[in-house]
């Protein structure tokens, strides 16, 4: 289980990554997207809509389910990762690059540091049971 150390993470199994000039990244971490399963449809904001910090911004279907993303951080959307709205398989494959969900302008920077370090955010997830997908044995036809 990958947790990059250039990260903070909240206990909803989201990351936020810092970028210059007081802006972020947010995504789903290795173990949220490991927990739903396979990611088939996503729910995000619009740019320039307002995230407040522990509050739903957008939902993820998965095989297991439908969840709410809730925001570590308050700020505003700025962009949006355009490419996983059409294969939101991308998180699966990629949760902490390419699979990366919303750019947001943040409006308190220090609201950083009340999310949770790699360190504490291992600890939480180091006893959680990732679920296993079916796998379906093919019997062998006899001709």
């Amino acid at each position: 289980m990958r947790i990059p150390e250039d990260r903070y993470y909240s206990e909803h199994h989201l990351w936020v990554k810092r970028l210059r000039g007081n802006k972020a990244l947010i995504g789903l971490t290795e173990v949220g997207q490991l927990t739903l399963g396979e990611i088939l449809d996503l729910e995000l904001p619009e740019e320039g809509d307002e995230l407040e910090r522990e509050e739903a911004f957008g939902s993820v279907e998965s095989s297991r389910g439908v969840v709410d993303l809730i925001s570590p951080i308050t700020g505003k959307v700025i962009a949006i990762n355009e490419e996983i709205l059409d294969s939101p398989d991308i998180i699966n494959e990629d949760p902490y690059d390419e699979g990366w969900l919303l750019k947001v302008a943040l409006d308190d920077p220090e609201e950083l540091e009340e999310l949770l370090s790699p360190d504490d955010y291992e600890d939480i997830v180091a006893d959680i049971e990732i679920p296993v997908e079916e796998e379906f044995e093919l019997e062998e036809i006899e001709e």
